[in-house]
């Protein structure tokens, strides 16, 4: 029932319970003065925020803060848009003008937080959230994200390190029929099952000439073309320079303990527990009811995350959840056991 003398309180409470065309008819009956032009100016870029407007809602929000440049509500609002629209450089900005006022916006702070660390500047991140922590001790979200900053300065892990591997992956992954080699060669490696430049590698010249009809003239075709590219047989079976991870922590006993594990706790890089944070994930058992398919349609998740998250279940003796049915406990997946490699 709308009234003459509904506050702006009773109508931001009506927006925030999706009641937008209610809400738009009490402002419409309100009257709009100078002292409270702004406000009714945030409610009705509220409105328009909560019916998915988001670019006309962001609009209102900067020319509410124009106006009024300490407004922390539409700074906070602009800058949970922007980060939404994936302008991380215009988020901080804002989330940095919504904290400057005294006192601090909690949850700008922790949002702060998290877009600091996901662009590496893991000291920020860590003062904002010890910032919220010193007024709100048993404040969840800050406590996992300060684990998930912890994590990220004991794994010593980074972007470069991760395209490198993938990189040097896909090097592997080339097909021994991209080669120039003679028939009888690319014959000899097809009939040993070496497909492809990594299965090479991981084989030795003895291994080759033990083979039948494989002499020392297909060898020494190989281990010219190999040598080409700086490479050599067997090189792949010594140890490679591998990202350092973080020491493995100790198992709880009992599954459910398991379950109960914050996501903060595994040994993941920035870019999958971004994704596992977008999906408003916590704990492990949270993670392990997720199947590949719904992790693969995250922005920016791809195989190497996935892979990387099944490795780290695994060690809890979880896997992701098979499409149709519960996830699967105590089972190791078979591909991350026989994987047993650095991060990619």
């Amino acid at each position: 029932m709308i009234t003459e003398t509904m506050t702006l309180e009773t109508i931001a409470e009506m927006i925030g319970k999706g009641q937008c065309e209610e809400a738009l008819a009490a402002m419409d009956q309100t009257p709009e003065t100078e002292d409270n032009r702004n406000e009714v100016a945030f409610l009705r870029g509220y409105v328009l925020e909560r019916q998915h407007d988001l670019e006309q809602a962001f609009a209102v929000y900067t020319s509410v803060l124009e106006e009024e440049p300490d407004h922390s509500e539409a700074c906070f609002r602009a800058a949970r848009i922007a980060d939404r629209m994936g302008d991380d450089e215009m988020a901080i900005d804002l989330y940095k003008q919504c904290v400057a006022s005294s006192p601090s916006h909690v949850n700008a702070l922790v949002n702060l937080s998290v877009l600091c660390e996901d662009h590496g500047i893991l000291e920020d991140a860590e003062d904002y959230l010890r910032t919220v922590l010193e007024d709100h001790p048993n404040h969840r979200r800050a406590q996992h994200f300060l684990k998930s900053v912890a994590s990220s300065y004991t794994m010593m892990y980074d972007e470069h390190t991760q395209q490198e591997w993938e990189r040097r992956s896909a090097v592997l992954d080339m097909p021994i029929s991209d080669f120039e080699l003679s028939v009888r060669s690319r014959n000899c490696l097809r009939q040993m099952n070496i497909r492809s430049l990594g299965d090479l590698l991981r084989t030795t010249e003895p291994e080759l000439l033990s083979y039948k009809n494989f002499g020392e003239t297909s060898l020494n075709e190989i281990k010219a073309m190999l040598s080409q590219k700086n490479l050599r047989l067997g090189q792949e079976l010594q140890p490679a320079e591998q990202p350092v991870c973080a020491t493995p922590v100790g198992l709880p006993e009992g599954q459910h303990a398991h379950a109960n594990l914050l996501v903060a706790e595994l040994e993941l890089s920035v870019r999958s527990r971004k994704a596992i944070q977008r999906l408003g994930i916590g704990t492990i058992g949270e993670l392990a009811q997720q199947s590949e398919v719904e992790l693969m349609t995250i922005k920016n998740f791809g195989q190497t995350s996935l892979n990387e998250i099944k490795r780290q279940l695994t060690r809890f003796g979880l896997s992701l959840r098979q499409p149709g049915g519960a996830a699967s406990q105590n089972q190791p997946d078979l591909e991350a056991l026989a994987m047993q490699s650095p991060l990619d």
